[in-house]
């Protein structure tokens, strides 16, 4: 049965770029909605910016311009960092828009009706130096618990207390850095006790929400009398001013997710639908998806006021934990707080969904970036398991094209395809890491086919041309059942491998039926690997216009091994006279050079030869198609066993040479004088098949 869905994002503020941490809910968010589609729903995917507040006022004060100038120009660059990590809306609007005004005047008129709006003089802090009173996000202080520094005034990131941002000691405004003053200030709430029977029934047992979420409401919040919500600020303030209350403008907080609502009115004005059909309609699920530091508006405030509009409440609220780095939170000064555009600079975003998407569950667990371990999951995953079946099998029949009928493949195919509903339970359970763990055990059984048929080995024998065929057909019908599987953390991924094997990669259904007899494009690389020298250029801190550049992280996120100084060699341990002996050769040309393919490779086997004194028998591996028997003059330096797994440079084009032992199918590449030999070897990151430029 088809559903409706609608979905989103929490909005995103307009002080400040998408960065990392941000690209988390985003990319999960994304994953989720793609999933739906490609199992045929009707899926809207809203989101906008939330453009309210005092910290955008006092900004565009600071920078000369108006804040609506500020947050058009911020809609541009998020926008932009959203479609490179190919995060999908429906439709991207604003708080600060006639819709959003429209539907908060009339919730803001069902809340008076309903007699739940109160006003009465409260103590707030107050900037003396903005001359602002200041929302709790915008006071640092000391948590009153735990006492951990720099912790915003509604809740602590170490301990998960909540308290009144004058409970915080030592405060500070972010704004100015001075300590905030107590004053008095007329406010407006809303009376959240009479709706605290309908929130604990909400919150219990409609299955909206995480369990460790339903059970932080009932043990923190609804086992107590539910305090008034303040919802206005007094001027001046950059926001929507309240109709029937002078000077007074309604906060951020009330404005902001009724914004999910104007996007959603928006996107239906310009695609010809009703609003009621999403927003009051009981059969279509609405689904949030924010960060825990937001759980308290949107599991509390936000259903409060859904109720009291006569709006649909969501049918679930997807949670999820902070990024850190390392282990750490996100620092400037330690060059560990990237922005989407900075890690576009260097990496590709591809890689990153795919990342997230393996560390992402249906807990609200923290995720840890860890650099190498990106680096591994990339290159070993997508490039060494997914990828490397297209590379090792659509060049045999880019000419042929697919076998007419499927091949017996011992049962691989039906595996894959039984599997789909397997995959499907873990992709709505928002459980992504088990997903991606699922089809990689589908990656493993291809390539341990891709191993057993050795498609380079019958490339050779033109008399087993059709066995050829059949093997590349199923190899590349396992490639497109995994890449199905893995379209809603992979789109661009898909897109290519679409267009390789003229098949598109967009419905579910598609890993049930091989695919036989079609073409197959000229193949062209799906996926690089990545650079450990890139990751590491991403997180040298960036140098802003006329500020000093921040110092780079004293202990590189990058493993420390990568650079350590033992891999390097002092000029006193270079004898003077090696030119000497062995002087240069005779000058060659570019072109002369150029003409030399040098590649790494990767030592799989060594093993001494019986009758040389100088021979070892090498077989390399470049990363894909046939193995390289190479015979190396190192027998005195280095024992085979030394040698395995070891990363070389060889010369990949050189003319098989017929010797006394074998066929030499290559050379490694080694200096030395005097009978002293040593390998070249790359520096971390590279990997077999790399050509040296």
């Amino acid at each position: 049965m088809t559903r409706q869905i609608l979905v989103t994002s929490a909005l995103p503020y307009a002080n400040g770029p998408i960065h990392l941490g941000h690209l988390v809910e985003y990319i999960q968010t994304d994953i989720f909605v793609r999933f739906q589609r490609l199992r045929g729903h009707q899926v809207a995917y809203l989101c906008a910016d939330d453009t309210h507040g005092t910290a955008i006022m006092i900004r565009a004060q600071k920078e000369g311009r108006s804040p609506e100038q500020l947050i058009a120009e911020t809609a541009v660059a998020h926008q932009r960092d959203f479609a490179a990590f190919g995060v999908s809306f429906d439709h991207y609007g604003s708080t600060n828009s006639p819709a959003n005004y429209e539907v908060c005047t009339g919730i803001w008129r069902d809340l008076r009706a309903a007699n739940l709006v109160v006003e009465r003089s409260v103590e707030r802090l107050y900037d003396p130096v903005q001359k602002t009173f200041l929302a709790d996000r915008f006071v640092v202080g000391e948590c009153p618990r735990c006492t951990t520094k720099d912790q915003y005034g509604d809740s602590c990131e170490a301990c998960g207390a909540t308290y009144t941002a004058t409970e915080l000691k030592n405060p500070r405004s972010v704004h100015s850095g001075a300590p905030p003053e107590l004053r008095l200030s007329q406010q407006l709430f809303v009376k959240l006790t009479p709706l605290q029977t309908f929130l604990t029934e909400w919150t219990q047992r409609s299955g909206a929400l995480q369990t460790e979420i339903a059970n932080y409401l009932a043990g923190h919040f609804l086992d107590k009398p539910l305090q008034d919500w303040d919802v206005s600020r007094p001027a001046p303030y950059f926001g929507f001013a309240i109709p029937d209350a002078k000077d007074q403008f309604w906060y951020v907080w009330f404005d902001a997710p009724i914004g999910y609502i104007a996007s959603t009115q928006e996107w239906c004005a310009r695609t010809g639908q009703s609003l009621d059909h999403w927003w009051k309609n009981p059969q279509c699920e609405i689904v949030h998806f924010l960060g825990k530091d937001i759980t308290y508006f949107h599991t509390l405030f936000w259903p409060a006021l859904l109720h009291v509009g006569g709006y649909q409440l969501p049918k679930r609220v997807q949670i999820h934990g902070f990024l850190r780095v390392g282990g750490e939170k996100m620092s400037k000064s330690k060059g560990t707080f990237v922005t989407a555009a900075r890690y576009l600079e260097h990496l590709d975003p591809e890689w990153l969904r795919y990342y997230y998407a393996s560390k992402l569950s249906s807990k609200i667990d923290d995720l840890d970036f860890q650099p190498d371990e990106f680096v591994g999951k990339v290159n070993s995953d997508l490039v060494g398991r997914v990828v490397n079946l297209a590379s090792r099998a659509a060049r045999f029949v880019e000419s042929s094209g697919l076998s007419a009928r499927y091949p017996d493949d011992g049962g691989l195919f039906a595996t894959a395809a039984s599997l789909r509903e397997t995959l499907a339970t873990a992709y709505e359970a928002c459980d992504f890491r088990e997903a991606t763990r699922l089809v990689m055990t589908l990656a493993d059984a291809a390539n341990e086919y891709v191993e057993s048929k050795a498609p380079w080995t019958l490339k050779k024998d033109p008399a087993r041309s059709a066995e050829l065929q059949d093997v590349c057909t199923v190899v590349l019908n396992l490639f497109h059942q995994i890449i199905v599987y893995l379209q809603p953390v992979l789109p661009q991924l898909a897109a290519k491998a679409g267009a390789l094997l003229g098949s598109p990669c967009d419905r579910w259904e598609l890993v049930t039926t091989p695919l036989v007899g079609t073409r197959i494009a000229k193949f062209e690389h799906l996926m690089t690997r990545v650079e450990v020298a890139k990751v590491q250029a991403m997180f040298v801190p960036e140098s802003a216009t006329g500020t000093t550049p921040l110092p780079a992280p004293t202990t590189p996120p990058i493993a420390a091994a990568v650079l350590s100084s033992s891999d390097t060699l002092s000029s006193d341990t270079l004898s003077s006279d090696t030119l000497s002996r062995e002087p240069l050769a005779a000058e060659i040309s570019i072109d002369d050079f150029q003409k030399i393919d040098l590649r790494i490779a990767k030592v799989i086997a060594a093993e001494a030869v019986p009758d040389a004194k100088k021979l070892l028998r090498l077989t390399l591996s470049l990363g894909s198609g046939p193995t390289r028997n190479v015979f190396a003059g190192i027998k005195g330096a280095y024992e085979p066993d030394q040698l395995v797994g070891r990363l070389v440079v060889m010369v990949a084009n050189l003319a098989p040479r017929k010797m006394k032992f074998g066929m030499s199918e290559g050379m490694v590449i080694a200096a030395g004088t005097d009978g002293h030999v040593f390998l070249l070897s790359p520096d971390v990151g590279a990997e077999p098949g790399h050509r040296l430029h």
